[in-house]
């Protein structure tokens, strides 16, 4: 499904967030991306999103080249990405019914989209999903009442009213209690089971990546360092990722 070949990052200041990044995602697969704070997670995330062209390399999605898209053709490809945050990016005084259906507004027209108008059938599926996460009696909510891990459960919501193939989740668990934050998890690898949705989660949570994940990316000063099966991954791995600096 996705396709990221030899992809280097440099930004206008000449700092190298990405250096010469490889690896391939096939459809249904969880994987975590690990590595220090200022590793280059987040940039890849901006490059996979479409918020951001890669310096260099190609980004393969579906037989796209997604780095090099431009207006509708790009869009499309941006649909059927889902993304979530550690911050939620919800609005705090919409209900969770109403922020689920915000993930429609790229289905609707622009006067549809400024006058919040949906189908009926997107509501009736709005609901749907917040009975799947789990806030059936939250339906009519405001989002700023809500505990964080309730919070990204209407950001994992209105992601699947996108009808996604991939969700980005990054850092999804960073700001939630440990037991929060294991639900949270397991309700992304339900999804990916259920739905054969492929999950990319950048996290800090290392017992996390390798418990829940398929597959665990190493990312150390903008390279790959690490690249394994999770049940594979050693102690020496980890501290190979987050012990210094990338020795070629």
């Amino acid at each position: 499904m996705l396709q990221v070949a030899n992809v280097s990052k440099v930004y206008k200041n000449k700092y190298k967030a990405l250096d010469d990044v490889s690896f391939i995602v096939e459809q249904g697969e969880f994987v975590s991306v690990i590595g220090k704070s200022g590793a280059g997670k987040t940039t890849l995330f901006r490059l996979l999103n479409g918020m951001m062209r890669p310096s260099s390399g190609t980004i393969i999605v579906d037989d796209e080249d997604f780095g090099r898209l431009k207006g509708r053709g790009k869009r499309k490809i941006q649909r059927r990405i889902g993304t979530i945050y550690q911050d939620f990016c919800l609005v705090d005084n919409m209900t969770c019914f109403d922020n689920v259906l915000n993930g429609a507004l790229p289905q609707r027209n622009a006067l549809q989209a400024l006058l919040g108008i949906f189908t009926r059938e997107q509501k009736k599926k709005a609901m749907q999903l917040l009975e799947e996460v789990g806030l059936k009696e939250k339906i009519q909510s405001y989002a700023k009442d809500l505990s964080g891990g309730q919070k990204q459960r209407v950001a994992i919501a209105r992601a699947l009213m996108q009808e996604p193939e991939m969700i980005l989740a990054d850092e999804p668990v960073a700001s939630l209690d440990p037991y929060t934050a294991r639900q949270i998890t397991e309700l992304l690898v339900k999804l990916k089971e259920e739905r054969n949705i492929t999950v990319i989660m950048n996290s800090h949570s290392v017992e996390l990546a390798v418990k829940q994940s398929d597959r665990v990316i190493g990312i150390a000063d903008g390279r790959i360092v690490i690249d394994k099966p999770s049940e594979q991954i050693s102690d020496d791995d980890i501290k190979y990722v987050y012990g210094g600096a990338y020795e070629q």
